[in-house]
């Protein structure tokens, strides 16, 4: 890795539409720093969650809340949230000024860097199944509710940077696991990684 990979992105890169920056966001690459160790993936899947007038499937829909005010809020900031009494959902601020609230989800990571110990964390040996899905990458990195309003674009014990680029397509698709707003193609993935939680 080169040093322009470890400066976090900008506030003004999570300052756009959410859906396009949770196409912006496939390629870049998640630093976890975890005792004393740098983890890290190559984000290949995302979701688009926006403000509540534009989309029902989103936990902004009824307005502001406790544990959803974070959407609210400055752009950059990590979204971490508790699902299904099992899971931690690791999403980052986004959206522009017209919208009232906005995060994209991050769903599913290439591993890059202390494989080993997300394979520990996962208690798993399979390469491909570390952290293709949005629980699984939490429990790999060690990412939960602690991590919930942090600062994405400054240096820490998480955040997004830069990454190598790479000629890849993508794909987009229904939001997995929701039972309204189903029009929405907001999933977005590189096609053909074979890390994505969902086969082409």
């Amino acid at each position: 890795m080169t040093s322009f990979e470890f400066k976090p992105l900008s506030r003004s890169f999570y300052d756009s539409s959410t859906v396009l920056v949770a196409k912006k966001l496939l390629g870049k690459l998640i630093i976890r720093k975890l005792n004393g160790r740098i983890i890290s993936g190559r984000i290949v899947e995302t979701e688009a969650y926006t403000s509540g007038k534009h989309d029902a499937a989103s936990h902004a829909c009824k307005g502001i809340t406790e544990r959803n005010k974070v959407m609210f809020g400055k752009n950059g900031i990590s979204y971490v949230y508790f699902t299904y009494g099992m899971y931690f959902m690791f999403n980052v601020v986004a959206k522009k000024k017209t919208e009232d609230a906005g995060a994209v989800l991050i769903r599913a990571l290439e591993p890059i860097n202390g494989i080993k110990i997300m394979e520990l964390n996962r208690h798993v040996k399979n390469k491909l199944n570390i952290t293709n899905g949005p629980g699984k990458l939490t429990k790999a990195l060690v990412i939960d509710k602690k991590f919930n309003g942090i600062d994405m674009t400054k240096k820490g014990k998480l955040y997004i940077t830069n990454f190598e680029r790479r000629r890849e397509e993508i794909s987009a698709s229904t939001r997995v696991g929701i039972s309204s707003a189903m029009d929405k193609k907001w999933r977005f993935y590189l096609k053909g990684n074979k890390f994505v939680s969902k086969k082409d």
